[in-house]
């Protein structure tokens, strides 16, 4: 049932109790005095202690011991018994971390409720704890564009190392899936990942959420890097940490421990740290609103995460695995998608990027069909009546231009559309359009339109005249 460590300078008390927790199931192991204790934490971290205040002949007495414990090893329970019990103890017990306190002379039966109790919460916290690490922990890497390959080469090359990586990419490009596929397929994979969502922690409890609290009525609260520790801490939109904290956490990275919020020991961790943001941190340093030497610490490997628009090709594989997903996790229906439906894909605007593609193939799988290929019509903004089958309408911008220009216009954003969604590929551009590649290519230098290579992928643009 569990390992019970039972530190009493009594003999008599700790094989009384032994052998009662022995009758309920439990193993246990005996300290008499601090050194034994400490020699016994050392060998094998138990499951529960059960420790008496006053230790005659030892150099540390109860509360120096639940102390040095609960700084090294908060997870363990920890249930204080004495004979000179009072209430003041008690409470600096509690508030050094102990689960409870118990008067001696003791009641068997209450000892062993207190015991089961404390085991109980011990167990739920660490499978609370587990479940928060393997929230979300897909680190699959969906894609085959040149951008995409770029980005997880660089990934590969960081992923054994220790290094601090900074991710930069706009909001919801999977910056979060980049930093979780580099913890994966590092050293550190059965360790913990543990993300500090920096723009949605109130900034006055953010040092509370960092480096935890002691010294209250619930006693030791451990905090986002110690539980962390061995791991990866992820700082998602860094940018958005208080100033306040970013200094702490500077010297954090420096000396590799802290100190709780109330408390004054030291803590050690081995974190690796992994950032991400979506601002320019060069301007936000220049504003004053980022410290320059936290920038050069969390960004010693900076890598760029394109946005979807930079990687439409990857678009239909994306769509096709987040539709898998939705079948599996939710039971929505297993659809495929139309030639017309692809195209329109690509060639749509995203600025939520991948999430926001996630979230439109999860909305057509509720209102859709529960059958048959996913048409063009069920996609956002194809909705709505139509007078005639096979009209256009035009945007209110193109219908008030003269046809030349409206014409050069149209073909302008229709073939910049087009060689996008091919991945900068002409030829297979000139393929789809219906043109010969020498006629597509005359017609892209007419339009100023050109090709650039952009984080590994050939994106289209419109060449910058100068006048």
């Amino acid at each position: 049932m569990g390992d019970i460590l039972i530190v009493d300078d009594e003999r008599d008390i700790r094989e009384l109790i032994s052998d009662i927790l022995k009758d309920e199931g439990y193993t246990t192991r005996l300290a008499g005095n601090s050194d034994e204790c400490m020699a016994q934490i050392a060998a094998e971290l138990p499951s529960l202690m059960i420790l008496d205040i006053w230790l005659k002949d030892s150099q540390m007495d109860g509360i120096d011991i639940l102390k040095a414990t609960k700084r090294d090893h908060p997870g363990i329970p920890i249930i204080i018994i004495s004979g000179h019990g009072n209430v003041e103890i008690a409470v600096a017990a509690i508030k050094q971390g102990a689960y409870d306190f118990i008067e001696k002379p003791f009641n068997i039966d209450q000892l062993t409720v207190v015991i089961g109790r404390a085991m109980e919460t011990s167990r739920l916290r660490r499978e609370n704890t587990e479940l928060k690490r393997r929230d979300g922990t897909v680190a699959e890497m969906i894609g085959s564009s040149a951008a995409f390959k770029s980005l997880k080469s660089q990934l590969d090359k960081v992923t054994k190392s220790n290094g601090r990586v900074m991710l930069s990419g706009p909001a919801g490009s999977g910056k979060e899936v980049a930093a979780r596929y580099i913890h994966a397929n590092s050293n550190r994979a059965d360790a913990p990942f543990v993300t500090v969502s920096s723009a949605t922690i109130e900034p006055e409890r953010m040092e509370d959420v960092l480096f935890g609290r002691e010294g209250s009525d619930r006693g030791i609260e451990p905090g986002l890097l110690e539980q962390a520790d061995g791991g990866v801490l992820f700082f998602d939109e860094v940018a958005d940490m208080p100033p306040g904290t970013q200094s702490k956490i500077l010297r954090v990275l420096v000396e590799q421990s802290f100190t709780r919020v109330g408390g004054s020991e030291k803590i050690k961790v081995d974190i690796r740290v992994i950032s991400s943001t979506n601002r320019d941190l060069a301007a936000e340093i220049k504003l004053g609103r980022f410290r320059q030497e936290l920038f050069h610490r969390l960004s010693v490997v900076p890598i760029a995460v394109p946005s979807l628009d930079e990687r439409r090709e990857d678009i239909p594989e994306l769509a096709h695995h987040f539709i898998a997903g939705f079948n599996k996790s939710q039971g929505l229906p297993l659809r495929s998608l139309s030639e017309e439906a692809v195209a329109l894909l690509q060639t749509m605007l995203w600025p939520g990027n991948v999430r926001q593609l996630k979230n439109v193939m999860e909305r057509v799988l509720i209102l859709g069909s529960d059958k048959g290929e996913i048409t063009a019509a069920e996609l956002p903004g194809t909705e709505g009546p139509s007078d005639e089958e096979g009209r256009v309408v035009l945007s209110g911008s193109l219908a008030t231009l003269p046809l030349r220009e409206a014409r050069e216009l149209f073909e302008r954003e229709y073939l910049l559309t087009q060689i996008n969604r091919f991945g900068g590929n002409i030829s297979r551009t000139a393929s789809f359009v219906g043109m010969e590649r020498s006629a597509l290519h005359r017609k892209l230098k007419s339009l100023n339109v050109v090709t650039s290579v952009k984080q590994g992928s050939r994106i289209a643009h419109i060449e910058d005249v100068e006048t």
